[in-house]
């Protein structure tokens, strides 16, 4: 064996003992006669010592050991003098009598350190460098752990583990898919799966009535720090339940997740809120709970005051209530609205009231209105004297509130308010069935097309679509979806109506959908089911602002994989084997 003991586990108790350790040079410092090394694994870092005094030899070779030589030891466990208590190992050292390099090492392009200087790009260039960082290491950990958890969770539920494939059919309603050909049958493509959600449905007609997979997905779609081209799922699906049954299942999934994990202990019962709810009080379907501002709908308040044509013809005002920051400069209101009217949120103006420490008051409006009615207002807001409310306005009322909402958050992070270490978590139900699509000029189904309208909505399906509510329901935590699913159709019937609402012709939609209709002539159960982000959750957990330092390997914001340059172009014979010619557009 390379080592006896990990650079991790030796204690004080080991003292004396002789070991055998392997791993990476983190760094090395010469002290008069005596090298120190400290020594790096996976599971820690031990101090390494050779005396000149002992063997001289021995100690010119450690001198010439560079950053990142892999290197095995074997010596003897002491006490260390000058003790270290950032370190697990930090009571003892090994006094080293052999030294072997298996391996040198070129300088690396970035210190391995948690606090590196490699900067994204040359990091994720060398993520094989970067992997061996103990603040990267540690998130790596964390999903493993997280993974056996829910593994284990869900064998104990009945669940069982079963893989889909990956390549399958298109059905590009939603996502763009990721497109592979096929060299056997030239001119045809397999698509890459954006989830397993066909799939699984099949599974419980084939009456695996609880199914789970750790899934990996793929869509081809503009990137975020949230978003990677391909993710991971935990995905899940139940036969013979309603919507109650599957959030009750996953609801102390979460709860022991957040218990094991970060030792949180989450409500017996969370909240459950419907999206219109969500949308009025906070403008977002993903609200962060974390912190106030709710949402104050003011166009009743000012109705009939002052004479600011903008709230006059607006069909939507609201406003949130800042506590505590009637001191803003100019400058900072000024950095605000500049804010608002980025591209991203869209907004042409805003109008801030200040209700200052004194009694007075000062806003931006305040030539439209008099004290008395901006002091009305303050009463609307229930502001208090030393609070700032800043007020947004638009001809749509969602699209107001979304702008709203981006303002809402921007304060959240300015003042501090949205703790990683606190977590709010919550059901997001009652999603509209259809949402319009712009592009598509046509009714998209908002989760996909396979979910149940409510029973009391089914009515109103042909003729009033836009009011159906879906049996859907996402799990929101801090502002952020984790994870989402809903009850499906299972009756033929009734998914040949939502084909045809959603402008399928029923040849299109056998086409497509053909395997999935015909299963369900042969006795496809009630069945619901949820999938949750692994990467989302993750990073969540561990406090990142990305995903991306949760996955081994991830694609940077284009899409790339900087370490292995691709996507990259494949040579001609590839393409002739595929019958395939490129052509590119301008």
């Amino acid at each position: 064996m390379y080592r006896s003991n990990t650079c991790g586990e030796l204690r004080l108790s080991d003292q004396g003992k002789e070991v055998t350790l392997a791993g990476w040079v983190q760094r090395s410092r010469k002290m008069g006669g005596m090298t120190f090394v400290d020594l790096r694994d996976r599971y820690g870092i031990t101090q390494l010592v050779f005396n000149e005094a002992d063997d001289s030899e021995l100690c010119d070779r450690a001198n010439k050991l560079g950053r990142e030589y892999c290197i095995q030891i074997k010596g003897t466990v002491s006490e260390r003098q000058s003790k270290n208590e950032k370190l697990d190992t930090g009571d003892i050292e090994i006094l080293v009598h052999e030294l072997n390099v298996l391996s040198e090492s070129a300088t690396p392009p970035f210190t391995i350190e948690d606090n590196t200087d490699g900067g994204d790009d040359i990091r994720m260039k060398y993520r094989y460098l970067d992997l061996r960082r103990a603040s990267v290491r540690k998130n790596m950990e964390l999903r493993h752990r997280m993974t056996i958890l829910i593994r284990n969770f869900l064998d104990s539920k009945e669940f069982m583990e079963v893989e889909t494939p990956i390549l399958i059919g298109s059905t590009p309603e939603g996502a763009r898919d990721f497109v592979v050909p096929s060299r056997m049958n030239p001119g045809q493509f397999y698509a890459l799966p954006q989830s397993p959600q066909t799939l699984k449905q099949l599974l419980m007609v084939a009456g695996f009535d609880r199914y789970f997979q750790i899934a990996k997905c793929f869509r081809d779609e503009d990137l975020r720090a949230d978003r990677q081209p391909e993710f991971t799922q935990v995905d899940c699906e139940m036969s013979f339940v309603d919507q109650e049954d599957v959030i009750g299942i996953f609801e102390d999934m979460c709860r022991m997740l957040f218990k094991e994990v970060r030792g949180v202990e989450l409500p017996a019962k969370l909240q459950q809120m419907s999206w219109h709810e969500a949308m009025r009080r906070f403008g977002s379907d993903k609200p962060d709970l974390r912190f106030g501002m709710e949402f104050v709908e003011l166009k009743e308040a000012f109705s009939g005051k002052g004479n600011f044509s903008v709230f006059d013809e607006a069909k939507y005002i609201g406003g949130i209530c800042v506590p505590g920051c009637a001191d803003y400069t100019r400058k900072q209101l000024d950095g605000l609205t500049d804010f608002v009217k980025r591209p991203q949120v869209g907004a042409k103006g805003l109008v801030y009231i200040k209700y200052n420490a004194d009694g007075t008051i000062k806003s931006s409006v305040d030539k439209f209105y008099s004290p008395e009615e901006l002091a009305e207002i303050k009463k609307v807001m229930n502001a208090n004297d030393g609070d700032l409310v800043l007020i947004l306005s638009g001809d749509n009322a969602n699209k107001a509130r979304v702008q709203l909402c981006a303002l809402r958050l921007e304060m959240g992070d300015r003042l501090g308010l949205r703790d990683k270490n606190k977590f709010e978590c919550l059901w997001i139900v009652d999603f509209p069935l259809f949402e319009w699509s712009d592009e598509e000029q046509r009714l998209m189904a908002t989760h996909h097309p396979f979910t149940m309208p409510n029973p009391d909505d089914i009515p109103l399906l042909e003729e009033h679509p836009e009011q159906v509510r879906a049996k859907a329901y996402d799990f929101v935590c801090n502002g952020i979806e984790v994870g989402g699913g809903s009850l499906r159709i299972h009756d033929g019937k009734l998914q040949e109506r939502m084909f045809k609402i959603l402008g399928f012709t029923p040849e299109r939609a056998m086409a497509q959908f053909g395997f999935l209709i015909n299963a369900f002539k042969y006795g496809a159960p009630p069945h619901a089911g949820l999938a949750f982000g692994l990467d989302r959750f993750v990073s969540i957990m561990a406090g990142l602002d990305s995903i991306r330092d949760c996955i081994a390997f991830p694609k940077n914001n284009s899409g790339r994989d900087v370490m292995l340059d691709a996507p990259s172009e494949i040579d001609v014979k590839q393409l002739d084997e595929l019958n395939l010619k490129v052509d590119l557009k301008d």
